[in-house]
């Protein structure tokens, strides 16, 4: 056991260091702590740089509720396809489609997988942000509407099938030096839904759902097309009885890669 757990460590490692700017960990549900890795193609569209295409694969493992190992179990696996375009010097809209499968586990000791031990997702959303940045510093604030499809793993209908979520984003971002390649991200979002529930053909009320804080570390080579970033995440779930789950991420993007002397050292957070 140990041996195979010591295998599947080594992998995802490689998988880091071989193929993972900055996309933060999705929410996990109840856990202790989480891992989050990604890969990410962001290209500029056109000459003038306002076009911009961000492409992401991303799987995450979690730890039961009994202990504090992220790789545990696993999580999510995540394809996310998004369409940015800066209309002005401080705006910027996206609309994007994004395909997830969550295993689905109960929260309960000894924490087994539930039937089905997986959900599938069909996630449509639309970002519009305000963007300020000097040469030292950069600071967004984003709005995001998501409307979220879910299904079991042979297409059928969930007792929550349908949500609608908001989420508001606030962001800032210190360059560490005169080239910009080296950054510090702190951010802080927080989210707000209604479900519809199957069973009952009836709507929950929009209410507030959980809130994330994350501060990152990002490196932009200046000779290499790589944006490689790692942080952590806390996930402040609930209002009542609320908990805690500490993620920590780690993600490369291959940024330009059909024109490197073009290459735009922007980096902006995707989730």
């Amino acid at each position: 056991m140990k041996k195979h757990r010591f295998i599947n460590v080594l992998v995802l490692l490689l998988v880091v260091r071989s193929t993972l700017g900055q996309i933060t960990p999705p929410g996990m549900g109840k856990a202790k702590t989480g891992a989050w890795f990604a890969f990410g193609l962001k290209q500029q569209l056109e000459k003038q740089k306002k076009w911009q295409s961000m492409s992401y694969i991303g799987f995450a493992r979690k730890s039961n509720l009994n202990n504090y190992d992220p790789l545990f179990k696993p999580a999510f696996f995540i394809l996310n396809q998004e369409f940015s375009h800066q209309f002005h010097k401080h705006w910027q809209y996206s609309l994007a489609v994004s395909y997830r499968r969550q295993y689905e586990y109960f929260y309960k000791p000894p924490y087994e997988p539930k039937t089905p031990s997986l959900k599938q997702e069909f996630r449509l959303y639309g970002r519009f942000s305000y963007l300020l940045k000097t040469t030292r510093f950069s600071f967004s604030s984003t709005f995001r509407q998501e409307v979220r499809k879910f299904y079991s793993p042979d297409f059928k209908i969930v007792s929550e099938d349908l949500q609608i979520r908001s989420r508001i984003r606030l962001q800032f971002t210190v360059n560490l030096n005169a080239t910009k390649t080296h950054r510090l991200i702190a951010g802080s979002e927080q989210l707000f839904s209604i479900s519809k529930d199957t069973r009952l053909n009836t709507w929950t009320t929009f209410d507030y759902s959980d809130s994330r804080f994350s501060f990152y570390y990002s490196y932009s080579s200046q000779t290499q097309p790589f944006i490689f970033s790692v942080g952590y995440m806390n996930d402040l779930v609930g209002k009542k009885a609320p908990f805690s789950a500490h993620y920590f991420g780690f993600d490369l993007i291959l940024e330009n890669p059909f024109k490197l002397h073009n290459r735009a050292k922007t980096v902006l957070s995707k989730n």
